[in-house]
């Protein structure tokens, strides 16, 4: 069994190791994109693309990720003020931060929070979203890693949130499921 220091240096090593591809363009460019998009700007045009183009479903589907992104909003916040863990490019100046971080502290991931929790409540509603919304999370929540501004447990941690928080709000909306 590792102990903390094993697991905290391992962490570390990790986040140089993938923070070293951004030194390549294309990867430090796609993931900035990917990250920028995670800022909440593709989730708010799809919110609104269904709220306006998707009838009653997609204005319930709308809906329904706009209270998910409030609540993961407040979650996030207070457990980055709780825990005020520093980001591994304000810890060790090897980790270089290739993009602004939006805030102070690191744990959990709030990009990866909401895309997860809004990618499953989407998933509920449109199914067929799969293919392009799994993807799209997931480079969503490495990308942290890679741009030095996330250590992997901050992405782990807030994709089990983020799932937790999707399954709540599933589970008190009745006839929205991931089950079908």
């Amino acid at each position: 069994m590792l102990t903390r220091s094993a697991l905290v240096q391992r962490e570390h090593h990790w986040c140089l190791q993938l923070n070293g591809w951004c030194t390549h363009r294309a990867v430090r460019l796609y993931f900035k994109a990917v990250s920028r998009l995670g800022d909440g700007v593709f989730w708010y045009a799809m919110m609104a693309v269904l709220a306006v183009f998707g009838g009653e479903e997609g204005l319930h589907a709308a809906a329904h990720m706009a209270v998910v992104g409030g609540v993961a909003a407040i979650l996030y916040r207070r457990m980055k003020g709780f825990f005020r863990r520093a980001r591994p490019c304000h810890r060790d100046p090897a980790v270089r931060a290739w993009v602004a971080p939006l805030d102070e502290f690191s744990f959990p991931s709030g990009h990866t929070l909401h895309a997860v929790s809004f990618t499953l409540v989407a998933l509920a509603h449109y199914p067929g979203f799969a293919p392009w919304l799994i993807p799209f999370t997931a480079s969503i929540a490495v990308s942290r890693v890679f741009l030095g501004v996330h250590y992997p447990s901050d992405v782990l941690a807030a994709t089990g949130i983020g799932a937790t928080l999707a399954a709540i709000a599933l589970w008190a909306v009745p006839g929205v499921s991931l089950l079908g």
